[in-house]
């Protein structure tokens, strides 16, 4: 990112002014007219602009030639791009700007194309004179924040309520993956966070790093410590030292409820029989990605009867996991392949004998079905033991921190 702003800086330091003058007799020049526009590269105050989407199927050439350009020179400019800009990756819905000369004539000369990447970076296409192509970002800010968030009604509400970004969701999810349950957050049940946000244009565009973060029920703490050992692996611990990661994840899906528990006395949604259901439900939106909890092996995959399309996973000689009613599975997963906690291997659906889209996760212990929701799953390995002390003296910091914070 700063690689990218030096750049787009060096850039506009090589191009002429957008600023006009005026000068009378033998005064200093005056300044009458300034660039109005964020610096792009180029002088857009005599320039009309036009803005639009990318549409569906279409590609850069077609783009280009849509806004202005002949088909020899969009294509001149494809090949001129190179390095800079991929145009097999302009995505459609993108926004664009054309700049176009001001003319009377309906045929008004195409000067230059801002396609927006994202909402901080962009490609600048010059498109008449000499055809160039460079990239310019918008200035980006960290900030340290501070989150405390206590559930009152849903994660998400109280998030928005609390003035922090939805996106911190994201980031203690799958830092307590395995540790807290987010589809049985309880009223009460409190987050707190000492994180870092990228900003740009008064906008939080992500969460660029949590340090420490406490989750606490019932006056019970679980604290989160970010360490990073160097060795590519967990980076989050307790303040034991021992790894936030588990063996296995809490839920299979994201962000969905429960809909309907483990029990051997359970009245069949659409039979009306009392029978055995000895999974859980998890009531999700048709496509919802599901993940395997675990690492392990596929050991059967296909049609399941009224379980509809169904994976089956073995993790080691103890567990074993099913996940059913998939409206489809992940491209190119078959029986016999080793899969990696958290990969996705198939997609919510409603296939064999449901009422509507969820996904009906099973798992059993030795052979015998256990409630899901109450399987414990033994630590990872702890964090090395040289690095104890400085994982503890972080940790006290951090604590201390929080409760100062917490106090005002």
């Amino acid at each position: 990112m700063r690689k990218t702003i030096f750049t787009a800086i060096a850039l506009l330091l090589l191009v002429p002014s957008c600023k006009l003058f005026h000068r009378k007799g033998g005064e200093e020049p005056v300044e009458v007219k300034k660039d109005t526009v964020y610096p792009l590269g180029f002088c857009t105050d005599s320039l009309e602009m036009v803005s639009g989407t990318v549409k569906n199927g279409e590609v850069f050439t077609g783009l280009m030639t849509r806004l202005g350009m002949s088909g020899k020179a969009a294509y001149d400019l494809a090949v001129a791009c190179d390095s800079v800009f991929d145009v097999r990756k302009m995505r459609a819905g993108n926004q664009w700007e054309a700049y176009y000369e001001r003319d009377t004539t309906l045929d008004r000369p195409l000067k230059y194309v801002v396609y927006r990447n994202n909402k901080v970076d962009m490609t600048v296409f010059r498109c008449s004179d000499s055809l160039a192509v460079w990239k310019v970002s918008k200035p980006v800010m960290v900030q340290k924040k501070y989150a405390d968030v206590t559930i009152e009604s849903s994660l998400w509400n109280d998030m928005l309520s609390a003035g922090v970004s939805p996106l911190m969701i994201v980031e203690l999810s799958e830092i307590y993956a395995w540790t807290v349950d987010f589809f049985g957050l309880q009223k009460g049940d409190r987050f707190q966070a000492l994180y870092e946000q990228t900003v740009c244009e008064g906008d939080v565009i992500g969460i660029s790093g949590v340090d420490y973060a406490v989750f606490t029920r019932d006056g019970k703490q679980l604290p989160a410590i970010m360490f990073d050992q160097g060795d590519g692996g967990n980076r989050y611990w307790n303040d034991k030292g021992e790894s936030m990661r588990k063996a296995f994840l809490k839920a299979p899906l994201k962000f969905t409820r429960v809909s309907s528990g483990f029990s051997y006395h359970r009245k069949h949604p659409v039979h009306g029989t009392v029978r055995p259901h000895t999974g859980v439900d998890y009531a999700a939106p048709t496509g919802t990605p599901v993940m395997s909890i675990g690492d392990g092996t596929v050991i059967s995959k296909g049609w399941g009867g009224g379980g509809g399309n169904t994976v089956k996973i073995r993790h080691n000689s103890v567990y074993t996991t099913a996940y059913l009613h998939l409206s489809r599975y992940a491209a190119g997963l078959k029986q016999g392949d080793r899969v990696r906690q958290g990969q996705v291997i198939g997609y919510v659906g409603a296939t064999g004998t449901a009422t509507g889209p969820h996904l009906d996760f099973r798992v059993w212990k030795n052979g015998t079905p256990i409630n899901p929701l109450k399987m414990e799953s033994p630590s990872a390995e702890p964090i090395k033991a040289e690095n104890l002390p400085a994982l503890d003296s972080l940790g006290r910091h951090f604590a201390a921190v929080i409760d100062s914070l917490s106090r005002n």
